[in-house]
């Protein structure tokens, strides 16, 4: 069986390097060959949206993946050949405008954040006027890492921001008040069969998402997670895997987004778990089995982001893992990540503290 991959970034890449073990093969389509999945399998080059190239890959392949959800759904549909395509193109759809996923989470009885549509500089007075301050504005489409978003705190703050981004449909939500941030994955197969990871704890700064620790050891938190997860995956029939994120507040959930993908987030599951997401997500859409989620211990991810630290000095380092993506640095770029993992929690933390130190001291200082 062949998979065809739509984007051949780091997440594409862990799903081949996934799957080559289970007898599947793997072709990406990408606009440059030198994608870290054009490093590990072959590739199509050319644009996303090429409808000749679309139409080839879903020829050779069995069934079409994405490891990126802002391709646009317009060019996925119709695509000649044999292949399906995991997850659905509909839940990529709501996933891609931040109003229609919005608005899932509420159809499904999931609470999310306050929120309005913002079309002109009036709407965006009337959400503030609704909704208050502070609040937070952001593109319906394509914002990622805390792109395509201002944060306003006072009235002084909406003319630069509508400034920046009132060219485009928009969206404003109140400004939740966190105490922590969380994420649940899950795995739906062919077959309707649910499997869930344990719930992650995850550190963002700037916007970019810097230290996953698993398993996040709420019982009731996870229960939570977990019952909108499947609300989620059976409302779209879903295949492959799922991942929401929430913010904790006050002891309850609150979902933010959700990605129709394998997520950073998850990427400590190649060590810390019986079974990958990436592996999992690829039997999924194969009509595989899907394997056990259980975690193995307790573990950590740590983004590699701008620049790549001393591999050999880490390396030194008991249970630590380096994942390098084989890209070009740059600021803000994601270039690798290492997961550690440990047979406690206690254990785990010094580890990721001693690590934090070297790699990334601004996230260290932030979690002290």
């Amino acid at each position: 069986m062949t998979v065809g991959i739509v984007g051949a970034g780091q997440l594409g890449r862990m799903m081949a390097l996934a799957g080559y073990p289970l007898g599947l093969d793997f072709l990406f389509l990408d606009k440059d060959a030198k994608t870290p999945g054009g490093q590990v399998a072959p590739l199509l080059a050319g644009e996303l949206t090429d409808r000749k190239l679309l139409g080839e890959l879903a020829s050779r392949c069995d069934v079409l993946t994405f490891d990126w959800e802002n391709i646009p759904v317009e060019a996925l549909e119709g695509l000649p050949g044999k292949a399906r395509i995991a997850p659905p193109l509909r839940a990529l759809a709501a996933a891609q405008d931040r109003l229609a996923e919005k608005r899932t989470f509420e159809l499904l009885g999931i609470p999310t954040t306050r929120y309005a549509s913002v079309n002109s500089r009036a709407d965006l007075d009337a959400a503030i006027e609704r909704i208050g301050l502070p609040g937070v504005l952001k593109t319906r489409r394509l914002g990622y890492d805390g792109k395509g978003q201002a944060v306003l705190r006072k009235p002084a703050d909406v003319a630069a921001a509508w400034e920046t981004l009132g060219k485009q449909p928009l969206l404003y939500e109140n400004l939740v008040p966190f105490q922590a941030e969380v994420s649940v994955i899950g795995v739906r197969g062919r077959d309707g069969k649910v499997e869930f990871y344990p719930l992650n704890l995850n550190v963002h700064r700037a916007g970019i998402l810097r230290l996953t620790r698993a398993p996040y050891g709420n019982s009731a938190l996870t229960r939570t997670a977990q019952r909108a997860a499947r609300r989620v995956m059976e409302h779209f029939d879903y295949v492959g895997v799922l991942t929401i994120e929430f913010f904790v507040t006050r002891g309850r959930l609150i979902a933010n987004e959700m990605a129709p993908r394998v997520h950073n987030s998850g990427h400590w599951t190649i060590e810390g778990a019986e079974t990958s997401q990436f592996e999992n997500h690829v039997r999924a859409i194969a009509g595989l089995p899907l394997g056990s989620t259980r975690a193995r211990g307790h573990s950590a991810m740590i983004n590699l982001v701008g620049e790549l630290p001393d591999r050999e000095l880490l390396l030194a380092e008991r249970g630590l893992h380096w994942h390098d993506y084989g890209k070009t640095p740059r600021p803000d770029r994601k270039l690798g990540h290492i997961t550690l993992n440990e047979s406690s929690a206690r254990e785990r933390d010094k580890a990721v503290i001693r690590v934090l130190r070297r790699v990334d001291r601004a996230t260290w200082i932030a979690i002290r």
